[in-house]
């Protein structure tokens, strides 16, 4: 399959997205789903690496309101994430071909891949890899939200943010920004759907992560219906892939290679 960007269309959305390495028919399919601000290119090479460590395909797409797939109105719903979990994910996969999933969730992403795998009807998930995932909010998350819409509007994130999202990054920054800020989020909670959770599930956390405590993967670890490891990573923020990508990716890809056996 090619590894140009190109654009499908699933649950009435044309979404931007891009495949990495083998097709789904010749080898499991690793399946990025990107953070509150991501895209297909804020991954950068993080799909072609740990598809070239495990063997498997890699499709990598952004969800409607980011990077180059379509527009939405905004408010987002508060309940985006689990609507995408339940909604979106399965007939992007459908669009794909894919057979059999290793979701590779980051933040809001990494929440979308618990819902999913919770809610298949078609049982395609075969594991989870999730970096700062979310189940619930917390006091920190708002802080540090309202600190970035600060910088949004004063500082050089918007700018930065543009390379990514050109003309949708108003729609990305505000939809996301706008949800968590809202007073009626502090309610926002997916604890219920992790005992449908069987799939086993790689939890990776930076230690100095802003947006998250590790009360999260205690939540995750404790509520999941399948196997939970944890990685604390010292000296790591948000994002592991970015910033401490050669553990992230040695645990990662380990991780899917003992799932496949």
């Amino acid at each position: 399959m090619s590894q140009e960007t190109t654009h499908l269309t699933a649950a009435g959305q044309r979404l931007e997205y891009r495949w990495v390495g083998p097709g789904p028919a010749a080898a499991p399919t690793l399946v990025l789903l990107h953070e509150g601000l991501g895209c297909v290119s804020l991954w950068r090479d993080f799909p072609e690496r740990l598809a070239a460590a495990t063997g498997c395909g890699a499709l990598v797409y952004s969800r409607a309101g980011y990077g180059r797939s379509e527009p939405i109105a905004l408010q987002r719903p508060l309940d985006y994430m689990q609507r995408e979990g339940e909604a979106v994910v399965g007939p992007v996969l459908d669009a794909t071909g894919v057979r059999t999933a290793i979701l590779v969730g980051h933040s809001d992403g990494g929440s979308i891949a618990l819902v999913h795998a919770a809610t298949d009807p078609h049982r395609r998930v075969a594991g989870l890899v999730l970096m700062a995932p979310h189940v619930f909010c917390e006091a920190l998350s708002v802080r540090s939200i309202a600190a970035a819409r600060r910088e949004y509007e004063a500082g050089e994130l918007r700018a930065r943010l543009q390379r990514h999202h050109g003309d949708n990054v108003d729609v990305a920054f505000r939809g996301w920004c706008d949800a968590w800020l809202d007073p009626a989020f502090t309610r926002w909670n997916i604890e219920g759907y992790l005992p449908r959770v069987s799939a086993p599930i790689l939890l990776i956390q930076g230690e100095d992560d802003v947006y998250g405590t590790p009360a999260q993967l205690q939540a995750i670890a404790r509520g999941a219906g399948g196997r939970v490891e944890t990685l604390i990573l010292p000296g790591c923020g948000h994002s592991p892939h970015r910033e401490r990508p050669e553990e992230t990716l040695a645990a990662s890809a380990r991780f899917v290679r003992e799932l496949l056996g």
